[in-house]
Formats: C-alpha cells, structure tokens, sequence
C-alpha cells in the first residue's frame, strides 16, 4: 500500500508537470484566457474551469485505462509486464529524464490547428469549456507525449492502476486553469506575473525531476537487471 501512494504522488506531479511544460502550458493559457472573457460572472468562471479540468482528465483516464487494461487483458503481455515492468521502467525512466534534462530531443509531433475549433467550444458555454478540456488533452506534443505514454502508462501498468493514476495525472495537467478561473473570480489582478513565475518554475521543476527519473531509473536498473542488491 506504501508503495501505490508513491504511484499516486508520481501520477499527480507528473500531471502538474505537464501542465506547466510550454506547449501544454499554451494551451491552458488559451483556456484562460477564453475563460477570463466571462469574468464578470465569478460562478461561471468557476464552473467553466472545472469542467475544462472534468474534461482533460476524463480523457487521460480513457486514454489510461484503454492502454493499460489493453495491456494487462492479454494473458502472455500481461504475465509479461507483471514480471518484468521493474526492468523496463528502469531504462524507461533514465530515457524520459534524458529527454526533460534536454540531453534528448524527439522530433514535433504532427499537430492540426486547433484555435479555431477551440474558440468555437469556448463561445459554447460551460459545456463547451468541458469538450474544449478533452480536445487539448489530445493535441499531445513531445513533452506531453513523454510524460503520458513514458512515464504514466508504465506506472499504471506496475501498479495495475487503469483508472487511479490517471485521474490524478488529468486533474494535475488541467491545475493551471482551475487555479486561474478561481483567481479571475476572485478578481485577481496579476495574472501574468503568476504566468511568468510558472515559466520560471517549469524550467527549474522540470530540471530536478529529470535528474530524480535518471537516478530512478539507474537504481531500477542496477537492482533488477544487474540483480546487484544487498540481500
């Protein structure tokens, strides 16, 4: 049980994470800013940014308990991961946290211009802030892609979590525009100082967790692959 709660804190962070790398952190700015157009009303405000918060997680716990469930319904996959995860998640986690320190890059992701679409879900209403939520939980970029498909999946599969971890990890990536829909129905007036100390934090959260995957995925490593251990 110990053990899950650390899946439940790595899931979360690594939504939080997410939500403050650039190209989520664009999109969450777009909700923002789609949403601050009805700040005269402080309770729609507030409704509209949980349900863009309802949306991108419900669409990361679909996408989660499809991959995950799929995986472990196949009897040999699943025999498979089970005996196994411990080695893959460390080589995976040493190449995630390559990719946050920069030492890697993956190419751009193909992605279709979503700004028109998602200005015509945001004049929708509360709603619309809900299906415009699990449209850009879909338009994956490369960090978001690294973080979900790298780190998350492979979490859930080690703790056979198809829906815990990856509400925690939706809710994480949609904490921004929450956060930022109660400050606008609060009338808060320095919104883009707190953007500018998110960039800030982002660089620097995403530095230390790179190194924390990399240290990981060597203990990982050498534990289960080279089976070096004390016992």
């Amino acid at each position: 049980m110990d053990d899950f709660w650390v899946g439940v804190t790595s899931a979360t962070w690594l939504g939080v994470l997410t939500s403050i790398s650039p190209c989520p952190l664009a999109t969450n700015i777009a909700a923002i800013s789609y949403i601050g157009k009805q700040a005269d009303r402080p309770r729609t405000v507030l409704l509209t940014g949980a349900m863009y918060t309802l949306g991108r997680t419900f669409t990361y716990v679909a996408l989660g308990a499809l991959l995950v469930a799929s995986l472990l319904s196949v009897p040999g996959l699943s025999n498979f991961l089970q005996h196994y995860m411990n080695k893959l998640l460390g080589p995976i986690l040493v190449l995630v946290g390559m990719f946050l320190l920069d030492l890697l890059r993956l190419p751009a992701l193909g992605r279709s211009d979503v700004s028109h679409l998602g200005e015509r879900l945001a004049q929708s209403g509360v709603w619309g802030a809900g299906l415009l939520g699990m449209l850009f939980a879909l338009s994956f970029c490369p960090t978001s892609a690294a973080l979900f498909f790298g780190s998350l999946v492979p979490l859930s599969i080690k703790w056979q979590s198809s829906v815990v971890l990856p509400s925690l990890y939706g809710a994480g990536t949609a904490l921004p525009v929450f956060a930022f829909a109660v400050l606008i129905a609060m009338g808060a007036k320095s919104l883009g100082a707190a953007f500018q100390r998110l960039t800030a934090v982002e660089l620097w959260a995403r530095r230390i967790t790179g190194v924390v995957f990399i240290l990981i995925g060597i203990y990982f490593s050498v534990t289960y692959i080279f089976r070096f251990s004390n016992s």
